[in-house]
């Protein structure tokens, strides 16, 4: 008895090791395929090989860029500070994301439109064109994480915590397409507003902001992040609108 009592306990803490080493080696293969992509990025900006990146020193640190984009540093700025951190144009566009979007990260305006990039990728616009082309976007709605992903051209540009449809009125999923869209939204049903609305296709429900009772009481916030809502997906105050400004009908929703 003791016996199968020590083995089950081995195999317990067997499994447990095989799933935080498994956790461990995605994070570190997530980590390797974004420095590599960082890197052939920051090799079309250059003009140069990959491989010439590691006797290349762009703000003159002591560190090659190679070194600097393996560590998580910004390869322009002399100061160490993250590549998600640093900022040496100033325009709101973070070194990480010009290496993404092949923006120069010493203009704040690289395609001379009069728009700075972050402002033109914030509204999902081409910073590298001066004509006004969009960049595609896409919306995915994770119902386990209770979170809502904003992409541009591939990249995860938002994340924003959301609330979703309770268990007896669970927020169906698949491919849904925005129908509609009402700055404030009545709802008939129960008797509320619903600000900065966005219709979906289908299942009676749509995204927006918290809502608002008649008398002009506001569901709190503690709801975000928890599955309460009769079906739709709740935003928090800023959310709702910043996506409301930014999706237009016709855009496809992904909820899993």
């Amino acid at each position: 008895m003791i016996f199968k009592t020590h083995l089950s306990i081995f195999k317990f803490s067997i499994s447990i090791f095989l799933l935080a080493f498994l956790f461990i080696l995605s994070v570190k293969t997530t980590q390797a395929d974004d420095a590599n992509l960082l890197l052939e990025k920051l090799a079309n900006y250059l003009q140069v090989s990959t491989y010439e990146l590691e006797s290349i020193d762009t703000d003159n640190d002591g560190y090659s860029d190679f070194q600097e984009i393996v560590a998580g540093y910004s390869p322009f700025n002399l100061q160490p500070v993250m590549l998600k951190d640093s900022d040496v144009d100033g325009d709101g566009l973070s070194d990480y994301f010009e290496l993404l979007f092949e923006t120069d990260p010493f203009n704040i305006d690289t395609d001379g439109d009069g728009y700075n990039d972050y402002v033109e990728i914030d509204y999902a616009y081409n910073p590298l064109s001066p004509e006004a082309k969009k960049l595609p976007q896409k919306v995915e709605i994770d119902l386990k994480s209770q979170t809502l992903l904003y992409y541009v051209n591939g990249h995860l540009w938002q994340a924003f915590t959301v609330s979703t449809g309770k268990p007896s009125m669970p927020t169906p999923t698949g491919e849904f397409t925005i129908v509609n869209k009402i700055k404030k939204a009545w709802s008939q049903a129960y008797g509320l507003w619903m600000p900065f609305w966005l219709g979906l296709d289908r299942g009676r429900i749509g995204i927006h902001e918290l809502p608002v009772w008649p008398n002009g009481y506001r569901e709190g916030e503690n709801h975000l992040g928890k599955a309460v809502s009769h079906g739709c997906i709740r935003l928090g105050v800023g959310p709702a609108e910043y996506l409301f400004n930014r999706l237009d009908v016709g855009m496809k929703i992904f909820i899993k």
